[in-house]
């Protein structure tokens, strides 16, 4: 069991980031290689203020809230959450006093962030088994909602076992060692991180973790990291 909890977070974790860099690196060039569209992809009539436009598409998705106004209001309790979920990661890492604006525990939300991140991707995850969703959909989108999923639920999970059940076996001190040590290349695993009853729950988060980094890459959504030159694109 040590061997797998030794894998799954250091040599696995290793593995994923390399993957996801090297193949991000890889799609962006293929991307940008291809040959460009001769028609203009531009809105008319123009609008002053291209970028603040263009920031304006690709951030509060207007076509979507005119649209599907409740799948647009689960899309924004998504990034936002997502948003503030990578801010607690980072804090896992170490202090930054640009976070501590609005003095909080690590992670912010006090466990609600993780639960409304979780419930939008079940969300995202049913809305896809009705039609015209269902019909459009492959089993890539299924197995990436799964995995993110997943993932989430099993972070929260930890969250919330410090925060609502009073379980105190591991705190913030022992996921920042470890988080540390592999940022800087010296992967460390200490025995209360490994031997804790509920040390199984950071195993699954990482494993899910990684799966996902190793896949995205080579899933639609790429797309994500052109939305905005996109909408720059199209504004002009």
């Amino acid at each position: 069991m040590q061997i797998a909890y030794y894998i799954i977070l250091i040599p696995m974790v290793y593995v994923a980031f390399a993957v996801f860099f090297v193949g991000t690196g890889i799609r962006l060039v293929k991307l940008f290689r291809e040959p460009k569209n001769p028609a203009t992809l531009q809105i008319f009539p123009e609008k002053r203020r291209r970028w603040m436009w263009a920031l304006h598409d690709t951030f509060l998705l207007p076509t979507v809230r005119r649209h599907n106004p409740i799948f647009w209001v689960f899309l924004m309790l998504f990034h936002i959450s997502f948003l503030l979920l990578i801010i607690g990661h980072l804090e896992l890492i170490g202090d930054f006093r640009i976070f501590q604006i609005v003095q909080h525990e690590v992670f912010l939300g006090k466990g609600f962030v993780g639960l409304i991140l979780s419930i939008s991707l079940l969300f995202f995850l049913f809305r896809r088994f009705a039609s015209p969703n269902r019909d459009l959909s492959v089993p890539e989108d299924y197995y990436l909602l799964i995995l993110l999923s997943l993932t989430v639920f099993f972070g929260s999970q930890m969250d919330w076992a410090r925060r609502w059940y009073d379980y105190g076996n591991l705190s913030v001190v022992e996921y920042r060692e470890y988080l540390s040590s592999l940022l800087y290349l010296k992967p460390h695993l200490s025995p209360d991180l490994t031997s804790s009853g509920h040390s199984f729950m950071l195993v699954l988060h990482v494993f899910f973790a990684n799966l996902f980094l190793m896949f995205f890459p080579f899933s639609q959504v790429m797309h994500s990291f052109l939305s905005l030159p996109m909408n720059k694109l199209r504004r002009g």
